[in-house]
């Protein structure tokens, strides 16, 4: 009885290290590691111990006995990776990486972002004896795009806060969030008070169409959009047409398929997750019932992943329709455009909410006076219409210069060699490899800027902190118990309602909660 991951998942290989057969790949150290949409466990050589369902942090894995009908696909989607990349020259036992050494005696690093790829550099760091690391964030929560970018109805994924969790209770961890570097402190703050700085910020920004018409009220970021029906204390109040029948997304990758399940699906679905309750109750009265998703490219060269493609198929109540199947696409070239084929091929069932997947189509120009009426397309050389009183933008994250640091406008990164930026300044995640991979891509991305730190400490090209007490904050900073504070609070307010959490989404409410529970003592490793 093989195991199965039946989804995309956070890839950060603790179920690779927990296998005792070394039956899950790509695993750290081979090809397509951190990069692939997911991880595989080949079922011929799996003997069905389950220790890779007590490591995985996201749910991800299941006994082949135990899929679901929606889940059946990736028992042959597992099987399959294994006949592309057969792997019986490896060793029946995965390989722990040697523990490097270091010689320090303390190692004071500021990481700047308290999303996934701050907070495995913080794990990557306090591996060692003699380190703190303090996780800057300017907002009240950590988490970043786990907390404010999966979807709702994702919650296994959202699971992987267990990782972060455990990074949290480390001693030598600190947190200092609603602390913005720019404004509460400063980067030569940093630079004094640490021996070495972590970017870590992510790419808050997104890409724009660059087309007439893409600022009228009603255009808009799905990245934007995404924010909102998460809670997120910037975007939380901001108003969106949900007055109309039809909504366009522009763009094809996961974050666009995200964006059309949520505006399909049933409100009373949604209520038992954490989505925010301002989102919850615009959706319930919204008026969309076709959200129509539109590639430049063809259905092959889709941006979303094929695990995302066969969850958004297996969608219960909506019909999910690919438009225009073009004639020079084999229905069976790839796994995804086999699925692809599948859905082009289903009959629309009368009176259910829809989401057209359409492909080879250009936005030209966004209609209307006051507000958005429509959206010009163009479809191999043919111009039409689609009305429409939202258009979303899902072209893809961006992100923005970093006081004090070099910025390639081209790729929207930090120049950097092996996340170093120079001695003593280092970046990970987007902010350094740009917006690509999966959060467990992170803990990978970590690992080569840590190694390079910890090169720079030897090689003696660190400068020491100016004064050895406490570094410097600021009065309305948030430590660990503020943010447990603010977990506790919102699970509590769930629990009465059958949801995981209610999240808070104002920014003075979430100071509020979390001075409900305050530090005991005040120091460098002090929780605020």
């Amino acid at each position: 009885m093989p195991y199965v991951v039946t989804r995309s998942c956070c890839a950060d290989a603790s179920c690779v290290l927990a296998c005792p057969v070394n039956c899950i790949h790509p695993a750290p150290g081979e090809p397509g590691f951190g990069q692939t949409e997911m991880l595989y466990v080949d079922p011929r050589t799996c003997v069905d111990c389950g220790a890779c369902t007590t490591a995985c942090p996201v749910d991800a894995l299941k006994p082949h006995t135990g899929l679901t009908g929606a889940e059946l696909p990736f028992l042959e989607l597992n099987r399959a990776y294994y006949d592309a990349h057969p792997h019986e020259d490896r060793a029946p036992m995965a390989i722990v990486p040697p523990q490097r050494r270091t010689s320090a005696s303390e190692l004071r690093v500021a990481v700047v972002g308290a999303g996934p790829a701050g907070l495995f550099a913080a794990d990557e760091l306090l591996r060692y004896p003699g380190v703190t690391a303090t996780v800057h964030d300017r907002l009240p929560t950590p988490y970043g795009l786990a907390r404010a970018g999966v979807a709702p109805d994702h919650q296994d994924t959202k699971q992987v806060a267990r990782l972060f969790r455990a990074v949290e209770s480390q001693p030598g961890f600190s947190y200092r969030l609603n602390t913005e570097i720019g404004r509460d402190l400063h980067h030569e703050d940093l630079l004094r008070d640490h021996h070495a700085v972590i970017y870590a910020v992510g790419a808050a920004g997104d890409r724009r169409l660059g087309i007439e018409g893409e600022d009228l009220p009603g255009s808009a970021s799905a990245t934007d959009f995404v924010a909102w029906y998460n809670g997120h204390p910037d975007h939380s109040a901001t108003p969106y047409a949900l007055d109309g029948e039809r909504a366009v997304v522009i763009g094809n990758g996961n974050v666009a398929l995200d964006v059309a399940r949520i505006l399909t699906a049933d409100p009373d679905v949604l209520s038992r997750t954490d989505i925010s309750d301002r989102a919850l109750a615009a959706l319930r009265t919204s008026r969309v019932r076709e959200v129509v998703v539109l590639g430049r490219r063809g259905p092959a060269e889709a941006a979303f992943t094929l695990p995302e493609l066969i969850a958004l198929a297996a969608l219960d109540g909506v019909d999910v329709l690919v438009e225009g199947w073009p004639a020079d696409i084999p229905a069976d070239a790839t796994p995804k455009t086999r699925v692809l084929a599948e859905l082009a091929a289903r009959t629309p069932v009368p009176g259910r909410r829809r989401i057209v997947l359409r492909f080879r189509t250009r936005p030209v120009r966004i209609l209307g006076e006051d507000r958005v009426t429509g959206l010009t397309v163009e479809s191999t050389d043919e111009a039409e219409t689609i009305e429409a009183s939202l258009v979303l933008r899902a072209i893809g994250y961006r992100a923005r210069p970093v006081p004090g640091l070099p910025f390639d406008e081209a790729t929207g990164t930090v120049p950097h060699e092996r996340g170093r930026v120079r001695p003593g300044v280092y970046v990970a995640g987007w902010i350094k490899r740009g917006p690509s991979g999966f959060i467990g891509t992170n803990k990978s991305c970590a690992q080569e800027t840590v190694s390079a730190l910890l090169d720079d400490l030897e090689a003696g090209l660190l400068t020491a902190p100016a004064s050895g007490g406490p570094v410097s904050g600021h009065p309305e900073a948030v430590g660990l118990d503020g943010w447990r504070a603010i977990d506790d609070a919102e699970r509590a307010a769930g629990q009465g309602r059958g949801r995981p959490r209610v999240k808070i989404v104002d920014r003075e409410e979430l100071l509020a909660a979390a001075a409900r529970r305050r530090p005991r003592r005040v120091g460098r490793r002090s929780s605020s």
